[in-house]
């Protein structure tokens, strides 16, 4: 079998994308991890699969997986390395796509710049649907990790997330606290983790230890849940400028409704395996 695929990335966070409407495609954890490392293989964050639609209203399904084999729910640098990958690939003509996935409907739209804007959807706030153990919902959440006691926020964005506020991302545990976090006994599905510092009330840095995979240089998600996070606790306005360690995405939240995340793609190569 001869398997053609995309290497893309938004803001660094990089993504092995496979057609899967006019290829048929066999994938298994062993392949995806096999795939996924730098030295002996792709190299890349996340496997993006591009399915034909389960509903008339969509025009496509899309399947994640991480670097591991696991297979997650959301991902908002891959939506937009999607929708840049559906038009380049000629699989529509529409500037506007709309996208079912397995954490729900995401509707994207590719800006006359060249950006992606990527409505992702109502954050959820309560414990239960994060899922987070929690008594009941609050704006922060006491989170014991060995010696440390945390106050944390908890949002669902079609994945979970743990977002902490710190002084500074760039001497923030990241590598030790991160997994710590990631596989807490209260995060049954395990989580991401974002470290987050506010900057003023318009600009934030962040770093995340995503859900396996690992520190990346962008979360399209992880932006989403701190800024939701910031907008609760009154540290943000309703328009963010997030600086990862990969570049700037913009956040817009009203405290209601739906989250919108606008930020650059980029393709590196195309290959086929065999």
């Amino acid at each position: 079998m001869r398997l053609k695929f995309t290497k893309m990335h938004g803001l660094g966070n990089d993504f092995m994308v496979i057609d899967g409407v006019s290829q048929d495609v066999e994938l298994t954890a062993e392949l995806i991890e096999q795939w996924s490392d730098r030295h002996f293989g792709i190299g890349f964050d996340q496997l993006l699969l591009v399915e034909p639609p389960t509903r008339p209203d969509r025009d496509f399904k899309y399947r994640i997986f991480n670097a591991d084999g696991s297979e997650v729910e959301n991902c908002g640098n891959g939506a937009r390395c999607f929708a840049r990958f559906v038009v380049d690939a000629k699989l529509i003509k529409a500037s506007t796509i709309r996208v079912e996935t397995a954490g729900g409907d995401l509707e994207l739209h590719i800006c006359d710049d060249g950006q992606v804007t990527v409505d992702m959807g109502r954050p959820r706030l309560t414990p239960s649907k994060v899922p987070f153990n929690a008594d009941a919902k609050a704006l922060l959440y006491p989170l014991q990790v060995n010696e440390k006691k945390l106050q944390i926020s908890a949002v669902n964005m079609g994945n979970p997330h743990c977002v902490l506020k710190v002084k500074d991302v760039l001497s923030a545990p990241v590598e030790t606290l991160g997994p710590l976090i990631e596989s807490h006994a209260d995060f049954p599905q395990r989580v991401n983790a974002g470290f987050m510092q506010v900057v003023d009330r318009g600009h934030i840095k962040l770093r995340v230890f995503e859900r396996g995979v690992g520190e990346t240089m962008a979360c399209g998600t992880g932006a989403c849940a701190a800024v939701v996070a910031g907008i609760i606790n009154d540290w943000l306005d309703h328009s963010v400028k997030v600086t990862l360690p990969g570049g700037v995405l913009k956040i817009e939240w009203t405290g209601e409704g739906n989250v919108m995340m606008t930020g650059p793609v980029a393709t590196v190569y195309q290959g086929v395996l065999s």
